[in-house]
């Protein structure tokens, strides 16, 4: 299989999806709430056809896991399958809002090797397709990430989903000298800890492996890392699908 390859074909597809993601918007989004209580617009339907429709294409022979279709989701035995969610972020989307992003990740050995995120309202594409490899396209450049640094005497900043700190993420945030946190939604937090932008992001088991699998994968290629509260690395195909405990660390603090 040609990871490269595979990803580098799909970066059209996730510029032309935010594209529609933002078209669709503009002409008013059809919304509802489903039966978890989260809301879903007809974009982020359009969007899951559009991106599983070019995936499938290029990789007929992986099965797709997306949070919009029920298809896979009791499959527990697949060890090689993709997981998309393809608006991550929806209360921004349909509010008008710029954080919500496009994801899919491609899980090989139960382990994210590839993935790509598309932040359409920010103009910021990323993917990844293993170590080193991982991109940022803004403005029709492309940047390594592993070649860009902050490093430097600056304060600790981390992401996080909340400004309410939960105790258990304060212990660990003293531990690891963080002394600024800054709310941020969907999984651009995975991308600014990537570049550099900030530090990194801890959060208690919640949300579904598709909202974390393209993130870890570009995370991880560019040199940060990604486990759980005691240190372990994150597999994915788990019964129900949900995240155990995250703790991201840039490739700055490592």
């Amino acid at each position: 299989m040609d990871v490269k390859k595979i990803i580098e074909e799909l970066v059209d597809t996730f510029l032309k999806a935010g594209e529609l993601s933002i078209s669709l918007r503009d002409n008013g989004l059809k919304k509802e709430i489903k039966s978890d209580n989260t809301p879903v617009s007809n974009g982020d339907l359009e969007v899951n056809k559009f991106i599983t429709k070019k995936i499938s294409e290029i990789t007929p022979e992986i099965p797709i896991i997306s949070e919009e279709t029920t298809d896979n989701k009791d499959n527990t035995g697949l060890k090689n399958f993709w997981l998309i969610d393809p608006i991550d972020g929806t209360y921004d989307y349909i509010n008008n809002l710029e954080e919500f992003t496009i994801n899919a990740g491609l899980i090989i050995n139960n382990k994210p090797v590839a993935g790509l995120i598309n932040a359409p309202a920010k103009k910021r594409m990323f993917y990844a397709y293993g170590k080193g490899n991982a991109y940022e396209l803004s403005n029709g450049v492309i940047v390594n990430l592993n070649e860009k640094s902050t490093k430097n005497n600056k304060p600790i900043r981390f992401v996080s989903y909340s400004n309410k700190i939960k105790p258990e993420i304060q212990k660990i945030y003293q531990g690891l000298g963080v002394v600024e946190n800054v709310k941020m939604k969907s999984s651009l937090k995975f991308c600014v800890v990537a570049t550099g932008e900030y530090d990194g992001y801890v959060a208690e088991p919640r949300a579904y492996e598709w909202d974390i699998a393209a993130g870890h994968a570009i995370l991880v290629a560019s040199g940060g890392s990604v486990t759980d509260f005691d240190g372990n690395e994150i597999l994915y195909g788990k019964k129900d699908l949900k995240n155990p405990s995250i703790i991201l660390k840039s490739k700055n603090i490592l």
